[in-house]
């Protein structure tokens, strides 16, 4: 048996779809914290049969326009004196600074370092599709 105490104050990214969890982990650099952090995975779930968690125990700032892009129905719990004071839900950003490149290798934002790429939502369908602030193009944030 797996046991994982809860913790006193600090943050649980929850609902994250399996197999995200070590991404986002990555992306949060969480491997270079010198505090506690764990990283469920496969964790059973009531609403998607499995899913990864993880545990901060420490207050941080988590980008949220970087969750919306991983998956939307992820959901950020601060916690203090171990109980849930706050429970953010991140929504698909709609419009995203310098968070991934423009597919165009043309475009004035892959060569000129003083342009950051920025980006506009077009579609929400299936795939998050977002439009090139300097050239159009259509492009996928890829974790």
């Amino acid at each position: 048996m797996l046991k994982v105490n809860s913790i006193n104050r600090g943050i649980v990214i929850d609902h994250i779809p399996v197999g995200k969890g070590i991404k986002i982990f990555d992306k949060l650099k969480l491997n270079e914290a010198d505090f506690p952090v764990v990283l469920l995975m496969n964790v059973s779930s009531n609403i998607s049969q499995k899913k990864d968690i993880i545990k901060i125990e420490n207050v941080m700032d988590i980008d949220l326009t970087l969750l919306g892009l991983i998956d939307s129905n992820i959901t950020v719990n601060i916690i203090d004196d171990n109980k849930i004071i706050e429970k953010k839900k991140v929504e698909i950003p709609g419009d995203v600074t310098g968070m991934f490149k423009c597919k165009n290798s043309r475009c004035i934002s892959n060569f000129d370092d003083y342009v950051t790429p920025k980006f506009k939502l077009v579609h929400k369908n299936s795939k998050l599709l977002y439009s090139c602030e300097y050239c159009d193009e259509l492009t996928t944030y890829v974790l």
